[in-house]
């Protein structure tokens, strides 16, 4: 089992040039899925990215994410942390240590896309999402 923790960086309607521009610099395999591939895909922002991650041949993960329409793109605060992989325990656990004083954004539960997710604010406002693999959720 295992977990790995790297960086998810959010934009405001650039993350598929985002993502072009870093597998550019770093290679590796890129997968991307948008908002209109899980809701309405007539709906306005259904094209922007809602999850993109490259992995890269030196072992790098970066994820990437448009914001929905309607959220305000702040540079600064646009980075979160993301916890990932197949041991649910270890992940569950990191999930409740992380909110003991923060505040949960999106309770650690099955989504639509088969994986059990959560996003939370520590107490030093540091955004955490945490995604236990579909097999272990």
């Amino acid at each position: 089992m295992t977990s790995r923790l790297n960086p998810y960086l959010n934009f405001d309607g650039r993350a598929r040039e985002a993502l072009d521009f870093y597998r550019g610099v770093l290679g590796g395999e890129l997968h991307l899925s948008t908002f209109g591939e899980y809701g309405d895909p007539a709906a306005p922002g259904a094209d922007l990215v809602m999850h993109g991650q490259l992995e890269t041949p030196d072992g790098f993960t970066l994820m990437v994410a448009d914001l929905p329409p309607g959220e305000t793109h702040s540079v600064g605060t646009n980075i979160q942390i993301s916890l990932s992989g197949d041991d649910a325990e270890a992940l569950r656990g990191y999930f409740a240590a992380l909110g003991d004083g923060g505040t949960v954004t999106v309770p650690l539960e099955k989504q639509m896309w088969g994986d059990e997710f959560g996003m939370l604010t520590d107490r030093f406002g540091i955004g955490w999402m945490v995604n236990v693999a579909g097999d272990a959720a």
